[in-house]
């Protein structure tokens, strides 16, 4: 073979090399934007499920806050949607509680102010009850008979935001201080927001 034929062979041979490593690298650079990219769009349409979601409920602005953190989780199953709802309702009712029991300690309260609290810590721990069973109960929701288990999640939920919401009606004809009576009213309204929403979840997902 001629120089000029072994050198020619050379050349050819190193540059189908150097096509081979560009076009793997392109491959390469494909592949990891895709794998980059993916995640992003994916979370992107959890997000969209979550807020289309939310725009159904009465306090969307709530509803997106509470929730949409949890997309990755949530993904887009309204399972799992609805149970996140409850989640967020049940640990704002025990904050709730918590505010209360703690307001109840306070020194120079009025007779109405005690009862009117110490009625609010059981309307509060009964909602509270309530929130329980019915997460409990979305937790384990089968495919046979879901009409029927939807139903007492439904009422259960349904009495929890009640619970909380006769909470405030022992202000009616009572001398209460704006202290007592805002500290229980924001707390009150925080929960019974996230309730509702809730409830409206279930409404939207699971139509009687």
């Amino acid at each position: 073979m001629s120089n000029m034929e072994t050198y020619r062979s050379y050349t050819i041979s190193y540059s189908y090399h150097a096509l081979t490593i560009l076009l793997s690298l392109l491959f390469l650079s494909n592949f990891h934007t895709t794998l980059a990219s993916t995640p992003s769009t994916t979370t992107l349409n959890y997000k969209t499920f979550i807020k289309t979601a939310c725009n159904s409920t009465t306090y969307p602005t709530e509803c997106n806050n509470d929730l949409l953190p949890f997309a990755s989780k949530i993904k887009a199953n309204p399972q799992k949607l609805c149970n996140t709802a409850l989640s967020v309702s049940l640990k704002a009712a025990k904050n709730c509680s918590s505010t209360i029991s703690k307001l109840s300690k306070n020194q120079g309260l009025t007779k109405s102010e005690v009862e009117i609290i110490k009625d609010c810590i059981v309307n509060v721990k009964d909602s509270i009850d309530q929130l329980n069973q019915s997460l409990s109960a979305m937790k384990k929701l089968g495919s046979s008979n879901v009409k029927a288990q939807i139903d007492n999640i439904k009422t259960w939920v349904s009495a929890a935001l009640t619970d909380e919401t006769s909470c405030t009606d022992g202000f009616a004809g009572m001398t209460v201080s704006n202290t007592v009576k805002n500290t229980i009213s924001n707390s009150i309204l925080s929960v019974s927001k996230r309730i509702s929403n809730a409830l409206a979840l279930l409404n939207r997902f699971y139509p009687n």
